[in-house]
């Protein structure tokens, strides 16, 4: 090795360092950097409302890239493991669509006479998410895998379910103005894409040293990604919020509501189903967390009576993220690693 070679491997050896303590920085103080993320989007979207709509086309493909790097921790021999865990998917069937729309059929008693309300809070509470939600249940140490191979379970079911509901809720009239085209876009662009390359990209790893280098860059880029997605999503939304604080605050406290009584409920559905607590941990979020920036096209679509409908299934939005937040610190001490009823050998 020359001497020139020589003195430059201490400074990329520097660099690697300094590149490795960024990342274990801010895996360390993940949430208090969320929590600046969500501040950081509302202070943004209050000081540059015009920044909003061009924000909002910028959702997609954050969130796209969020997933994809949250796709890529997870093995596909895992997946397909998963994929049998029918006990979980059970579970997460009961939670999602027997249990739910009891509660927001009750929840929505409490609501202002107003249909466009009504509409938005049914369209964002009836329908479990199937992004993010794999994102923070991992950082609560949930059950990733497990999610992921329910995801289209999730995604097909709310889809065949949600116009019985909207049906059931408020009639045949309203069931009818809700167009499904932007359920599908979502499918396609948030899951399958991202899983798709998150497939290939193991795959090239396991033969090529650049499938191994794409998966350390996206692994140390999680946090980077989360944060940007947290503060695009508020940002984006929060000019929409401003000229309807009085409706927003009427809602704001229903959804608190529902992150509480949904906490409780999964986990009393785990310990029914006897999940194991990654599992168990993994249920509760899926039980709280609910589809927001997929429906929000729905939303958005509605013809003008409704339109009311996108800023409540907004403010659902920025509510869910906070809890979430809350969430990662939380649940892990509502199903603690050792707790009667759990059994770490259980699988789900």
């Amino acid at each position: 090795m020359s001497a020139e070679a020589a003195s430059d491997k201490p400074s990329v050896n520097r660099g690697c360092s300094a590149a490795q303590r960024a990342v274990a920085f801010g895996e360390r103080h993940q949430i208090a950097i969320y929590l600046l993320a969500l501040v950081a989007g509302g202070g943004l979207g209050f000081a540059a409302p015009a920044a909003g709509s061009v924000l909002e086309h910028a959702i997609y493909p954050v969130l796209g890239a969020l997933l994809y790097a949250t796709f890529l921790q997870v093995p596909f021999t895992a997946l397909g493991r998963a994929m049998r865990g029918g006990r979980f998917l059970s579970a997460v069937l009961v939670l999602n669509f027997v249990l739910v729309p009891v509660v927001v059929y009750g929840l929505t008693r409490f609501l202002p006479d107003d249909r466009g309300v009504l509409l938005g809070v049914l369209l964002v509470l009836l329908t479990p998410c199937v992004d993010y939600v794999i994102v923070f249940s991992g950082l609560a140490g949930g059950s990733a895998d497990r999610l992921l191979a329910a995801t289209p379970l999730l995604m097909l079911t709310q889809m065949a379910l949600l116009p019985l509901y909207l049906l059931i809720f408020v009639g045949p009239d309203l069931a009818s103005v809700v167009d499904p085209t932007p359920f599908i876009e979502a499918f396609v662009v948030l899951i399958v894409i991202p899983l798709a390359l998150a497939w290939g990209t193991q795959t090239l790893a396991a033969r090529h040293r650049a499938g191994q280098v794409i998966q350390t860059v996206m692994t140390a880029g999680m946090v980077p990604l989360m944060t940007a997605t947290l503060l695009t999503v508020v940002a984006s939304q929060t000019p929409q919020l401003s000229s309807r604080l009085g409706t927003v605050a009427g809602v704001v406290p229903l959804y608190v509501a529902f992150l509480v009584i949904m906490a409780i409920l999964g986990l009393l559905v785990a310990r029914c189903f006897r999940l194991d607590v990654p599992g168990s941990r993994a249920l509760i979020f899926t039980g709280a967390t609910r589809n927001s920036l997929v429906v929000l096209p729905l939303a958005l679509a509605l013809p003008d009576p409704y339109a009311l409908a996108a800023v409540i299934v907004v403010s659902q939005t920025l509510v869910e993220l906070v809890g979430m937040v809350l969430y990662v610190q939380l649940v892990p001490r509502l199903a603690p690693a050792r707790l009667p009823g759990y059994s770490a050998q259980l699988n789900g």
